[in-house]
């Protein structure tokens, strides 16, 4: 695998669960590392753990990816060793509740909309103009499988990863001919902090969503956005949908008893 050694990469989402996963797979290939979460005590212990495990360069940033004018300040108030980023992996986003569209709540599909979509764009804005200038990059998207296939109460939710997808191909149009490459990584079921996040803290009602089969570990997510980033220059890796063996579809798994 092509090393890294020295390329800035910039995680959002980057305090758990893939995000987190990511960023240790990236040290591993002596990448230097921009954080961002808005959990600035999960990032700093973060960011210890990986510099004392790889020894590479981890610097945080403390960021809610749904404030316009706080993403656009930290970018381009980046000191100069790190202002070059080369790799971005917009992996914020999140899910709440799991209600029938006309049951369902406002300030959930607000959340949705705002970090899922609407983060993904603003980070986006900032950072790929310079990437564009120095005609060097790539960008990696964590879609999931709710962006290729709609599935019951899961309207809202994904319609925004369906909307991730369709940014997705947008970029890889608009930076046709800019060297900057554009891919996404779509996983199935992952045990992360998702479910818990969805259903507002409800732990039992959590666990159930991976009751009686083995998801995907977040490293397993990782694996493919870190194969994404190592291709030689002139390969694109445009879509990867990574599912556990035991699902078939957004809806279609075998439990075990």
């Amino acid at each position: 695998m092509h090393s890294l050694n020295g390329r800035a990469v910039l995680i959002t989402g980057a305090s758990s669960g893939i995000g987190a996963a990511c960023a240790y797979a990236f040290a591993a290939l002596d990448a230097r590392l921009l954080l961002a979460a808005r959990r600035r005590d999960r990032l700093e212990q973060l960011a210890a753990a990986i510099y004392a495990r790889h020894g590479v360069e981890v610097r945080t940033l403390a960021l809610d990816v749904r404030d316009q004018p706080a993403v656009e300040a930290a970018i381009n108030g980046l000191p100069t060793a790190w202002a070059v980023i080369d790799i971005l992996v917009n992996n914020a986003g999140l899910s709440r509740g799991l209600d029938k569209l006309h049951e369902g709540k406002l300030a959930d599909w607000e959340e949705m909309i705002d970090t899922n979509i609407k983060g993904l764009l603003y980070v986006s804005r900032a950072v790929i103009p310079g990437m564009v200038t120095r005609r060097r990059g790539h960008i990696i998207n964590i879609g999931s499988i709710a962006g290729h296939q709609v599935y019951p109460s899961g309207n809202v939710y994904s319609a925004t990863k369906h909307a991730v997808a369709a940014l997705t191909q947008g970029m890889r149009m608009d930076l046709l001919g800019s060297e900057v490459r554009v891919s996404t990584v779509d996983p199935g079921m992952v045990e992360t902090e998702f479910s818990l996040v969805r259903f507002r803290g409800d732990e039992p009602r959590a666990a159930k969503v991976y009751q009686g089969l083995t998801p995907l570990a977040p490293e397993d997510v990782a694996d493919a956005v870190v194969y994404c980033a190592t291709r030689p220059a002139h390969v694109n890796i445009n879509e990867i949908i990574i599912m556990p063996t035991a699902q078939a579809t957004a809806t279609l798994a075998v439990r075990k008893p």
